[in-house]
């Protein structure tokens, strides 16, 4: 179903403004209502705000330590090497992309980028993905270009079969529904010229904001992508995204490979090499726009595999939790892979500990607090669109800064259905399939 402008317009400021009424309302009832303590439920509200102190703690850290990254990164740019151009194997998986490969391979070659060839690796593509590649080679015939056509064997597979004839250096991996920015493989190969370096995350940016479901994504991402900065200070992004990953080939063949039993292969790649003792690294100035899904079934769906994915691999790599192997990140193993988990927890009995919350602050009129995090939330949100590589594609998150409390509260709900279904897969022992969604190939200013 195609929305005109003016429809989407309308949707979009309809959902603005049913997210600012409950919100000027929480400063209204903390302005205006008196505070009516009820010494029993005291404890009790204290005991809320303890659980949720290590993920409040793992945000204070975050936060000091993100704004180092541009120092940090200056330093280092001055001791790299301009000339440093290592050859690059694009690795594209599609699984029916028909909409938007083209725009995907288009991109790739518009970075111009020396010493590059592009690899596409159909997975049993039954729509037209497989003409649109053909007919895309045939125009560019001075481009190193190789075309694996596969049986239907999952994203992983397609991913081994493809780094089996890439013949270059390093391997950058973009999902066929992602558009790269003109500048994204130099800006995230040249942190390899570090040979400690093992894997780079590149920023990942929702392209399809046109609508409220891709607003809400397009916020969430720039909000989780923003704290990787200060993961990658200590060497230790334990979530590379393959939408934008670069990898050392010969590592990843050394290392086994893509994990064909976890659906999520690029978190458990990047966890598995962090394991090794190698280090991961986050590139914001590498930016790659991604098409979201457009519907709310779609994003529950890639949530389920996220999540199920992220589970699998936390029990595979349980020995990472709270080691002192001298190769083991401290700040991964200590903090951010602990307190992942341990917020696993907390979602599942998330809503209780929210009613309890809610209904402490209703009956004591006690808002200040809700208040004073919502506030902090949207300074939080202020400063990371100012501080956001690409800057004019962010402004209309300004808008949602005061609001983006209720917008986690939504994302929260997804991650609950997420956590409850993956549960169910790991408990009956079911697997899952690579999920797709219905792809529209919009991009707005991407």
């Amino acid at each position: 179903m195609s929305f005109s402008v003016t429809k989407k317009a309308a949707l979009n400021v309809a959902f603005i403004v049913s997210l600012y009424l409950p919100t000027v309302l929480v400063f209204y009832f903390a302005i205006s209502k008196d505070y009516t303590p009820l010494e029993e439920y005291t404890s009790l509200r204290l005991l809320v705000l303890l659980l949720f102190m290590p993920i409040i703690l793992k945000y204070i850290i975050q936060l000091v330590v993100a704004p180092l990254y541009s120092i940090n990164e200056y330093a280092r740019s001055r001791k790299r090497n301009p000339n440093y151009m290592p050859s690059v194997s694009v690795i594209i998986p599609a699984h029916n992309e028909e909409v938007g490969i083209l725009k995907t391979l288009k991109s790739v070659i518009a970075t111009k980028y020396p010493n590059l060839e592009i690899i596409i690796a159909n997975d049993g593509s039954t729509d037209r993905t497989h003409d649109v590649v053909l007919s895309f080679i045939k125009e560019h015939k001075n481009i190193s270009i190789i075309y694996k056509q596969l049986k239907n064997g999952g994203k992983s597979r397609a991913l081994n079969q493809a780094l089996a004839v890439a013949r270059n250096e390093l391997v950058v991996t973009v999902d066929a529904d992602s558009v790269m920015d003109k500048n994204t493989i130099r800006n995230i190969v040249k942190h390899f010229e570090d040979p400690s370096v093992a894997s780079v995350a590149g920023n990942v940016i929702i392209g399809n904001k046109g609508r409220p479901i891709g607003l809400i994504q397009q916020l969430e991402y720039m909000y989780g992508f923003y704290f990787k900065r200060a993961d990658s200070l200590f060497n230790a992004v334990y979530i590379v995204g393959g939408a934008a990953a670069a990898y050392r080939r010969e590592l990843i063949i050394k290392t086994g490979g893509f994990d064909n039993n976890i659906i999520t292969e690029d978190i458990e790649l990047s966890t598995r090499l962090q394991a090794l003792g190698y280090h991961v690294r986050y590139a914001p100035d590498a930016i790659v726009f991604t098409e979201g899904p457009s519907d709310f079934v779609g994003l529950c769906n890639q949530r389920l595999r996220w999540k199920y994915g992220r589970l699998l691999t936390f029990m595979k790599h349980r020995r990472l939790f709270f080691s002192f192997d001298k190769g083991h990140k401290f700040y991964l193993s200590f903090l951010i892979l602990p307190v992942a988990l341990f917020a696993e927890i907390l979602l599942f009995f998330e809503w209780v500990l929210l009613a309890i919350f809610y209904t402490y602050t209703i009956y004591t009129n006690d808002y200040i607090p809700l208040a004073f995090v919502i506030t902090l939330l949207a300074i939080v949100i202020i400063l990371q669109v100012f501080s956001d590589s690409k800057i004019k594609h962010s402004w209309n998150l300004l808008v949602f800064a005061p609001v983006g409390w209720l917008i986690f509260y939504f994302m929260d709900l997804i991650e609950y259905q997420a956590l409850i279904r993956s549960l169910k897969r790991i408990l009956f022992k079911s697997d899952l399939a690579w999920q797709k969604w219905k792809r529209e190939g919009v991009f707005d200013e991407a």
